[in-house]
Order: structure tokens, then C-alpha cells, then sequence
């Protein structure tokens, strides 16, 4: 077992979508339901936080080119470097669907799922925005799609829909995932699968909510580590520094009473021997 130390304030109510790349100088990560997501400079420690433009942003990724897209309730948001926003059209107009969570492909596309508020079973799908701007369905289905990621070599695509509790792969065939299947069980264990981040020899580690955890699993789906948290609700992770050997946790308040885990909505880190991929990014 590894244990996590706490490596921010509790900045975020419901902290998401953690990603570190050397393009923004850091990690980066979403207060969700805020609409806003956060940036730590590695080099000056400094935080600042930025409005998504949406009351729910769901993830945050770079481009090819600078700036970076933005997946916010009901679509994509792109920011440049200059700061311009161009708002993609949105892809509902139902009220009672929001985008969750995802990442980019090897090829640069962007995949991101939906999930219906209250969870309604089989209302949310998985969407993938090309580099053009295309928008499709991946699949639909499902009822809180939630993290997804890349085998080292591209060819395998890791995704959690939560009340599965379980991590499914598929094989990338022309750029598009085909044949699902399990990967990994959670197992008799407290918590459900959230976020997820693959490292570079191929294990595969999701955030446990309500597990106080985060979990490794090897290429062949077997635990190798369990992450122990102070806190409750631990949403996503992903590996970053320049070694890329620090694995960071988001984590939430959410549904905790006020005078409960103080901690809940900070960012933990540590490191468990393995180091990350780097961060894929959108060529749109």
C-alpha cells in the first residue's frame, strides 16, 4: 500500500479531471460543479483559477497548437492562446444531461462521456469530437461514463462506467474502440470507479469514490497497489513532474456534512514506483 499526503488546500467542492502537462507549467484540474478549473505552476507553486465559461466543466485538456478545450455541460468549448473562446454547438438541448469526463486519443481526437443528473440508468453516451470539430457517438447506453485512457502503444482504450464497478478495455481498430470487455473488477471493496490514468509500463489506476482510495491494476487486470486517502470522495488521477513519477488525486465534498474530512476537495499526491505517460492532447 502507498499513502497519498495532502498537497493542496481544499480549493475544489467537487475537484476533477486532474491532468499535468508541461504546456501550462503544471497541474491542472476541475472544480466541476463551479464551472471553473485550477492551475498550480510547478515552478512558483502559484494557484490560479479560471471560469470555464459553463456551470458545469467537466474536463480540461491542451491543444496541438496552444490554449486548450474545454468539455462544459452540454458540449466543447475551445480557448486559445490569446484567451478567445469559441463555443461549439451544443449537442442536447435536455436539461437533464451533463458532459462528465474523458480524454484525448493518440490520434487527437477528444473522447468525452455524459451521464444523466440524478444517474438515470442508460441515459448518458460517449462522445468523440474530431479534429474538425465532428461530433459522434461512440455508444450511448450508458449511465455515468467516467474515466477513460490509452494504452502506452495506443492500440487499447480503458474506460469506467461507474455502477459497472468495473474498468472495461477495448481494441482501437481505425482509430475507433471495438470489442469491449472487462479488464478489471473493483471487487468487495468500499468505493466505486471514477477517473482514471494509465502509466508507462501498462498499469492501469482509477479513483475510488467513496473508497478513500485510488487502485493499480497490472496489464492483466491484478492489483499491484492501493492508494490510501484521508478523505472519502477521490475522483480522478494522473501522473505528472518533470519525471512524470507523481501520481495527483483530486478529490470532493460532495453529499459530506461541513464539519466532516476538512481535507475533502484538496489535491493529494504521492509517488508509487511507477511513472505516467504524457499527456495526449486535442489537434483541433
Amino acid at each position: 500500500m502507498t499513502a497519498a499526503e495532502q498537497f493542496t488546500a481544499p480549493l475544489a467542492f467537487h475537484g476533477e479531471g486532474a491532468v499535468w502537462s508541461r504546456s501550462w507549467g503544471g497541474l491542472r484540474w476541475v472544480d466541476m460543479l463551479a464551472g471553473e478549473y485550477l492551475t498550480r505552476n510547478d515552478a512558483t507553486g502559484q494557484i490560479s483559477r479560471d471560469s470555464s465559461g459553463s456551470p458545469i466543466a467537466a474536463l480540461v485538456r491542451p491543444r496541438y497548437g496552444g490554449g486548450v478545450v474545454i468539455a462544459t455541460e452540454r458540449g466543447f468549448t475551445l480557448e486559445d492562446l490569446d484567451g478567445t473562446r469559441t463555443q461549439l454547438p451544443d449537442l442536447w438541448s435536455d436539461a437533464g444531461l451533463r458532459m462528465n469526463e474523458g480524454g484525448c486519443a493518440p490520434d487527437g481526437s477528444l473522447y468525452c462521456g455524459s451521464l444523466g443528473y440524478g444517474a438515470p440508468a442508460g441515459a448518458g453516451s460517449l462522445y468523440r469530437l474530431a479534429a474538425d470539430h465532428a461530433v459522434s457517438v461512440i455508444f450511448s447506453g450508458v449511465t455515468i461514463s467516467n474515466g477513460l485512457g490509452f494504452s502506452p502503444d495506443g492500440a487499447l482504450m480503458y474506460y469506467v462506467d461507474t455502477p459497472t464497478r468495473r474498468i472495461d478495455v477495448f481494441t482501437m481498430a481505425e482509430g475507433r474502440p471495438v470489442d469491449r470487455r472487462p479488464f478489471a473488477e473493483v471487487g468487495d471493496v468500499a468505493g466505486n470507479p471514477d477517473g482514471l490514468t494509465v502509466a508507462s509500463d501498462g498499469s492501469v489506476w482509477v479513483a475510488l469514490y467513496g473508497g478513500s482510495a485510488v487502485r493499480g491494476f497490472n496489464r492483466s487486470g491484478e492489483v499491484v497497489d492501493v492508494v490510501e486517502l484521508p478523505v472519502t470522495n477521490v475522483t480522478s488521477c494522473a501522473f505528472g513532474g518533470d519525471a512524470l513519477d507523481t501520481l495527483y488525486i483530486t478529490t470532493s465534498r460532495e453529499n459530506l456534512p461541513d464539519d466532516e474530512q476538512p481535507e475533502a476537495g484538496a489535491v493529494f499526491a504521492c509517488r508509487p514506483g511507477v511513472t505516467g505517460l504524457p499527456v495526449l492532447e486535442y489537434a483541433g
